[in-house]
């Protein structure tokens, strides 16, 4: 089994120019990121192992239009952000899929939860079938030779056999043939050309012993090499199928299409692909919502598990924003569309599912190194062992047949497969437990951890804060206060605009200081809302509510009082985090007496309260400097340079745009259990890659010998390397299972110690 090119690499021939997609279509699918740079998505069918992605980047990264290429081995595409002008001149994207398709890879635009699994897993169950058969008839004949047949009958026998593989390895072979040509003729190697050597090698001494009237023949141990090779390598794209099962189940629930009312009324179905934003969707009972989008007329109740995990159906009326993949439950809806179906939720939900699988860790960066260098390696060692048994015993023949075994049984599927399975699996089973990886290098960062530091307000807390003291205030006050609040999605600026129910409108320049609160200059004055220090220069009162203050000029008008529920689990979660063996904490800009109170009902002993978001930076540097390293969950637009800066970040659905962009997990649920969890799961996965380190190491140095000495034939030689890659891929299927043990799941929370220092 070779983790290399199973048959989808397509030769495009340069001159043609085929498989290129149009430069206009690609600008169309591309992604504005700003600053001049756009980010384009293609999907390469030939990426299979680490020589490729080398070969892929290293191929973008000498193009001076490209600011960064990252390929994605799980899902074979290519993230490529390029700059829209290079030295005046306006970029070709068509320049990127030519470098692509220059080092050997046909590439297409990559279509969300694009799947080639159906396709390939078919062909492949074909060629098994085509080569056991084969292998079979091969038998039966070699029956007669080994009982003693006389030279006629053996070489009738032996011809017929030639006559029966060659079809079936030029039929079920085409899938190494095909990809170990390819390579060679880009000046490359990959993990087919010894496969695909071996394989010649086998069949052609054969067809040499056959003219010579020899009474030796291999047909049927090369045909039987190809059988258990294209069976490891089946089960192998099932194994990854099934780990990649999330994904594939998650790009169900978007709809194919939806009915678009016109502007002159009229109706038409549409493919999901061509729905812009502002258009308006009619939405049936039953149906799923295809795009993000804004209900203007219709009352229902939505399944919206894909979004928050929740079972218990939600009732939505006009005005309320929906997310794509909810499912419409009650009655029909009209939407106007407020996203393309690229830039929707489930969209992101996937493209997170697809990066966790393309991070580039310390372990996946060693696995892929030694990939890139096995072929040299390979080839090198098996023509050593032909020169060695050469010197020994002089038999052409026999010292041939040991260098075939040794070109079979060397290869590093399962090192090539030890990590990214694991990556996949582990992304698969956070997404079932409502946490999405944005980076597969996050989970390596997440399980080294032994500091939580978490932010109060919308993380803690449920970040819906509740205002207790309305009737104290006067309502001119309230207006203003709510004409401030509704430029900020800050949890206590919504509760005081939602309460207010109406806004006076104010005219002047309106902005909101991270970690203060908003400030407006207006004819009036300078109004500002926020923190009591933002607003009036003064220090807080000794309360353990939080409180946001309004003035003019530095002169309060009104002191605002809200009350915040904790976090659905959020005192099991901490307990659970101090018995995994890690410290906690907790950095926010709220003021002392309420953070203090969050603290005691949690049994966090350690906090610090009214941080602007550059104190929250240093903290978390103060921590990095005591040898710690540090997981921070936070959700607010003041989080996210802290959330940047920590070991690790995550951040709950709910928070602000920019605080989860600036993290690496995100978690759906409303418990704050999903942060244990994720550090659980990650220090499983860590304990799994290590098993197949050992596993597919110790294979090597156990196999490698044993077919050197001359006792793997090529037939053992490949049972086993199908064996080894099996074994290490369905040792990572554990993880999704759940099949730790109560003793083994003690030592992963023990595993690590508990830090000594002050997380203060």
């Amino acid at each position: 089994m070779s983790c290399c090119a199973p048959g989808v690499e397509t030769v495009v021939e340069p001159e043609r120019g085929l498989g290129l997609p149009a430069s206009e279509e690609l600008w169309l699918a591309s992604r504005s990121l700003g600053g001049g740079l756009r980010q384009t998505e293609l999907s390469v069918p030939g990426v299979h192992c680490g020589a490729c992605i080398t070969a892929i980047e290293g191929a973008l990264r000498t193009k001076p239009e490209v600011e960064r290429a990252r390929v994605n081995l799980s899902s074979r595409r290519v993230s490529i952000v390029w700059k829209e002008e290079v030295a005046g001149k306006r970029t070709d994207p068509r320049e990127l899929a030519r470098a692509i398709r220059d080092r050997g890879y046909e590439a297409h635009l990559f279509a969300v939860g694009e799947e080639e699994g159906d396709a390939v897993l078919k062909q492949l169950i074909r060629a098994v079938a085509v080569a056991g058969f084969a292998a079979t008839n091969i038998m039966l004949l070699s029956v007669s030779v080994w009982s003693g047949a006389d030279a006629a009958t053996r070489d009738l026998f032996h011809w017929i056999s030639a006559m029966i593989a060659a079809p079936a390895l030029v039929y079920a072979g085409r899938f190494f043939y095909q990809s170990a040509w390819n390579a060679l003729r880009h000046g490359r190697t990959n993990m087919d050309v010894p496969i695909a050597l071996a394989v010649t090698l086998s069949y052609g001494m054969s067809l040499h012993e056959t003219i010579g009237h020899g009474e030796h023949a291999w047909f049927d141990a090369s045909v039987t090499l190809l059988f258990f090779l294209l069976i490891g390598r089946t089960l192998d794209h099932m194994m990854r199928g099934r780990a990649r099962s999330a994904i594939s189940g998650l790009a169900r629930l978007s709809p194919r299409g939806a009915m678009v009312v016109n502007a002159d009324g009229s109706r038409e179905y549409r493919p999901v692909e061509e729905i812009r934003p502002g258009e308006r969707l009619m939405i049936a009972a039953g149906e799923r919502i295809p795009v993000d989008g804004r209900v203007l007329s219709g009352a229902s109740d939505l399944d919206r598990s894909v979004v928050n995990g929740e079972s218990a159906p939600v009732a939505v009326g006009v005005g309320d924003l929906i997310q794509a993949g909810t499912l419409n439950l009650t009655g029909p809806l009209t939407l106007e569309a407020t996203a393309a179906a690229r830039d929707s939720f489930l969209a992101e939900i996937m493209g997170l599912m697809e990066a966790a699988e393309g991070g580039r860790a310390r372990y996946r960066r060693i696995a892929d190194r030694a990939a890139r260098y096995y072929s040299p390696a390979v080839h090198l060692l098996a023509l050593l062992t032909f020169i060695g048994w050469m010197f020994v015993e002089g038999d052409v023949r026999h010292a041939l047949l040991v260098a075939v075994a040794v070109l079979i049984i060397t290869c590093p599927c399962a090192l090539g497969l030890a990590v990214p399975v694991v990556q996949v699996v582990a992304a698969g089973r956070l997404f079932q437990g409502g946490v999405m990886v944005k980076d597969g290098s996050a989970m390596e960062r997440l399980a080294e951890i032994d500091t939580v530091l978490f932010d109060k307000t919308g993380t803690l807390t449920i970040g819906e804060p509740r205002l207790v003291n309305a009737d104290e205030i006067a309502p001119a006050a309230m207006a203003i206060a709510a004409a401030l609040a509704a430029h900020s999605r800050h949890p206590v600026a919504k509760a005081l605009h939602d309460a207010a129910g109406a806004a006076v409108p104010l005219v002047g320049d309106i902005r909101e200081i991270a970690g203060a609160g908003i400030e407006a200059d207006t004819k009036e004055g300078v109004y500002r809302l926020g923190s009591r220090a933002f607003a009036c220069g003064g220090a807080g009162e000794a309360s353990r509510q939080s409180e946001a203050v309004l003035s003019v000029d530095g002169r309060e008008l009104a002191s605002f009082r809200f009350e915040d529920k904790l976090r659905a689990g959020a005192g099991d979660s901490v307990a659970e985090l101090h018995e995994l063996g890690l410290e906690t904490g907790i950095l926010s800009g709220d003021r002392e007496p309420v953070v203090a109170e969050v603290g005691r009902k949690l049994g966090i002993r350690r906090w610090i309260a009214e941080l602007s978001p550059r104190a929250k930076v240093e903290a978390c540097a103060v921590v990095a400097e005591g040898r710690h390293r540090v997981l921070m969950v936070g959700d607010g637009i003041n989080d996210a340079p802290a959330l940047r800066a920590a070991h690790v970040s995550m951040a709950p659905a709910s928070a602000a745009d920019v605080g989860r962009q600036a993290s690496d997990f995100v978690f759906m649920h409303q418990a704050l259990t999903a942060v244990p969890f994720a550090i659980e799961t990650s220090r499983q996965a860590g304990r799994l890659i290590r098993q197949n380190f050992a596993l597919a190491i110790g294979y090597n140095l156990i196999a490698v010998p044993i077919a050197i000495l001359g006792y793997a034939t090529p037939l053992v030689a490949a049972i086993a390397m199908s064996t080894s890659s099996v074994i290490v891929v369905a040792n990572a299927l554990r993880l999704r299972g759940g099949l730790f043990s109560e003793p083994q799941r003690r030592a992963l929370i023990h595993a690590t110690p508990l830090p000594a220092g002050d997380a203060r």
